[in-house]
């Protein structure tokens, strides 16, 4: 059976120990907190607290993270979380972060190619869907080719300082 968690370029991988300080820096990297839910930084603590008690069976914690890497070199280049997993309506939010130094080099669409059949032929879902704020221009740019539609825009959803940004809702549906 074909691996349907690489494309021989990339894949996707359970969380591991090693992944602490690939999350340490991602985790507690301020710029990225406005597109998230964090507003406070993690100890190596937390964070290995997370991995040792991970869960990954996303029937009973409702969601999933897995890491990007080479194939080539194992190197970590990126993590995928899939939640807010509905098992009866067959569909789940996600989300995808490419280290920077990654960036524009084609690994953020293979991933999503990757998840998108991964969700379709393992876990049967019908649809994907994530948020993206109005000025992530490369982020709905990525979205848009791989054939995601808007379905809405969340009205001052992100507060950027004193002021709001509007998110746009996109949809996949398989």
């Amino acid at each position: 059976m074909e691996n349907v968690l690489s494309d021989g370029v990339i894949g996707l991988r359970a969380l591991e120990p090693s992944d602490l300080d690939w999350l340490y820096r991602h985790e507690n990297d301020a710029s990225l907190w406005s597109v998230g839910v964090t507003i406070a930084p993690y100890s190596r603590k937390q964070l290995w607290d997370y991995i040792e008690n991970y869960d990954g069976d996303i029937y009973s914690a409702r969601q999933l993270r897995m890491m990007v890497s080479e194939c080539e070199t194992g190197e970590v280049i990126g993590a995928l979380d899939l939640f807010d997993f509905d098992p009866v309506n067959r569909r789940c939010s996600i989300g995808l972060l490419i280290d920077v130094s990654r960036s524009s080099h084609g690994y953020g669409r293979r991933t999503m190619k990757i998840v998108e059949n991964y969700a379709r032929a393992c876990l049967g879902l019908h649809q994907l869907w994530c948020i993206i704020p109005q000025d992530n221009a490369a982020c709905r740019r990525l979205f848009d080719t791989l054939g995601y539609k808007i379905s809405g825009c969340l009205k001052s959803w992100l507060r950027r300082g004193e002021s709001y940004a509007d998110a746009y809702v996109y949809q996949l549906i398989l």
